[in-house]
């Protein structure tokens, strides 16, 4: 019997391949997602540090520059929420394309998996029809 060829295979290589290049986007995605994350927490820091800083601190100037640093430290924090905001929806659009992907792909395989069992049936079949032969020949 001839070995067994999906007739499809091309068409499995192009889309696994794919689903890696989707798998890859997405992993970007998630990175921008975490820096953002990372920066709120440097951010939150910061607010922490110049709060326990200036505890107990009655100097005017150092309490006009703190709460001038507040403010910053809060437009920067807005700014990275809006960011963050951005990258949660990228990061699902690419989520979204990973499943499309790995939709196509599973019955891609699915269907080499039915065909490639179909084989081996017909394979066994055909091996069995000759050992008859072979043994009836012998009688």
């Amino acid at each position: 019997m001839k070995k067994f060829s999906f007739e499809l295979e091309k068409v499995l290589e192009f889309r696994n391949f794919e689903k890696q290049q989707a798998e890859g986007e997405l992993a970007k995605a998630l990175a921008v997602e975490n820096e953002i994350n990372n920066n709120l927490k440097i951010i939150a820091q910061q607010y922490a540090a110049v709060k326990a800083s200036m505890k107990g601190s009655h100097d005017f100037q150092d309490i006009i520059a703190q709460s001038q640093y507040n403010n910053l430290l809060d437009y920067q924090k807005e700014e990275l929420l809006k960011q963050l905001a951005e990258a949660k929806l990228v990061s699902e659009q690419k989520r979204d394309v990973l499943r499309e992907c790995m939709k196509k792909t599973n019955a891609l395989e699915k269907l080499r998996e039915k065909k490639l069992a179909e084989w081996k049936d017909a394979a066994d079949y055909e091996e069995a029809e000759l050992l008859d032969e072979v043994g009836n020949k012998l009688k």
